[in-house]
């Protein structure tokens, strides 16, 4: 087995460089909670020969990638099929009490889009899964041959930021009593037809929006976010780096608000002194989210929509 050679990590050099200040010590634990094919994974172990490195995955097919691409690095290496959320129990089962970095890739993986079984690329006929682990849980055709017109709706909608999700769902409904649906070309004709035709003419392929929602859903990715951002800087210690990648305004404002509690003093704007029990406990390092710049985006189109977030830990929470 050979990693993918099209496979370009988005932002490797900024993202080795914000978390570089925190992995510099021997004994530095750094953890890759969406190792995917081990881009960065093996950045960081190139930069820090003496970094141990803790990866995440959800996807089986991508931890056996990333095993083969970081073999040479023998026992540096902990790999573990886990969902991100679940990082405080991968690390207590590793006897791991505090790390001093995170990062977090979100979103689909290179290897998942470019993968036609897999069913997460519009582009092309495919079967509609879109499980990011591929062994459990429903598929995008169980949502769409299951759920009523109104969950569709929400879930297009909430997920997709889809203006005509209703529209959309009510097609679905009447489009799956002749026959179920099983793979995306069908359910691309469809969006199309049912989105007017101004709208088809802006924004790129109008399927967009619905698959997010879909890839979402299935994959339960923001009720995910929303638990592992505080879980993971639960276990960052003092001093220690987390960056974050998005690739959604969704996923952007989660993290954003979660970063936040921890950086802004917990007490009203008014209070002349804030109590040192009070005091913020994370800094901000990146100011707003960070753009892959013009260079970046011609090198690697996908890092187009990448927002980046970082932040360092400053004192253990109240």
């Amino acid at each position: 087995m050979t990693t993918p050679p099209a496979h370009v990590p988005v932002l490797r050099d900024r993202v080795i460089a914000l978390l570089g200040p925190a992995l510099t010590e021997p004994g530095s634990v750094l953890v890759d909670a969406t190792v995917g094919l081990g881009g960065h994974a093996e950045a960081a172990l190139d930069g820090f020969p003496h970094l141990r490195l803790v990866g995440l995955d959800r996807d089986p097919a991508a931890l056996a990638w990333s095993a083969d691409r970081l073999a040479r690095f023998g026992e540096r290496v902990t790999l573990v099929h886990a969902v991100y959320d679940e990082l405080p129990s991968v690390l207590d089962d590793l006897g791991l009490a505090a790390v001093q970095g995170i990062v977090f890739d979100l979103g689909v993986s290179s290897m998942q889009l470019d993968r036609t079984d897999r069913g997460f690329a519009y582009s092309q006929d495919a079967p509609l899964d879109m499980r990011m682990d591929p062994t459990t849980g429903l598929t995008a055709a169980d949502v769409l041959n299951t759920y009523d017109a109104g969950d569709l709706a929400r879930v297009l909608r909430a997920y997709g930021e889809e203006r005509f999700a209703s529209r959309i769902a009510a097609r679905i409904v009447v489009e799956r009593k002749v026959a179920p649906f099983t793979t995306s070309a069908r359910l691309v004709e469809l969006i199309r037809d049912a989105i007017p035709a101004a709208a088809r003419r802006t924004g790129g392929n109008p399927a967009k929006r619905t698959f997010q929602a879909l890839r979402i859903e299935v994959n339960g990715e923001l009720d995910v976010l929303r638990r592992a951002i505080p879980a993971a800087l639960s276990r960052l210690a003092v001093g220690g780096r987390i960056v974050v990648m998005s690739y959604q305004s969704l996923e952007d404002r989660i993290v954003k608000q979660a970063l936040a509690v921890g950086a802004h003093p917990s007490v009203p704007d008014d209070l002349p002194i804030v109590p040192v029990d009070r005091q913020p406990w994370l800094r901000l390092i990146t100011r707003g989210a960070e753009r892959a710049d013009e260079n970046e985006i011609a090198a690697n189109p996908r890092s187009a929509p990448v927002r980046v977030r970082a932040a360092e830990r400053t004192a253990v929470a109240a």
